[in-house]
């Protein structure tokens, strides 16, 4: 066991775990976000997606050691419920979660893509949704809510 700092959604957070621990059972099991889901424990589903210094990575392969030095980012780090974060507030207005178990993957995939390019086309969306795997078939109105922040975080 070591004593590793993480800042995770802007705060500084010290957990005392063994270094090859998934980063997801530290932010679930020992900071208690709900964000991350446990999905396939592969690395293949995305429901368990944060950011790492703004790029999406699979929490549940990722050794803990490996990210102390990043800034991590969880769905709920993104806003609140009184002020969501754009993206999350496009898909509130487009009604795009239904059961909400690959918002992880799906919400912080697309703002790490868009991040990098505000003029992704649907194709790269896509393509970059790809390995993120929606259990309920709410593809049309996510992709709906990500080209509607697309659109107005390029105003």
């Amino acid at each position: 066991m070591s004593i590793l700092t993480l800042t995770v959604n802007g705060r500084s957070r010290s957990v005392d775990v063994d270094p090859a621990t998934p980063l997801l059972y530290v932010l679930s099991d020992d900071l208690e976000l709900r964000g991350p889901k446990f999905g396939c424990g592969l690395g293949q589903c995305g429901s368990c997606t944060v950011l790492a210094n703004g790029q999406a990575v699979r929490s549940c392969v990722t050794p803990v050691s490996t990210v102390t030095s990043a800034e991590i980012v969880t769905l709920e780090g993104l806003g609140t419920a009184e002020r969501p974060h754009p993206i999350q507030q496009a898909f509130i207005d487009e009604q795009a979660s239904q059961c909400g178990f690959c918002l992880s993957g799906v919400v912080l995939t697309a703002k790490a893509l868009l991040d990098r390019n505000p003029r992704a086309t649907d194709e790269q969306i896509q393509q970059a949704l790809s390995g993120v795997l929606c259990r309920c078939f709410g593809n049309v109105r996510m992709l709906r809510a990500i080209r509607r922040y697309a659109k107005e975080a390029a105003v």
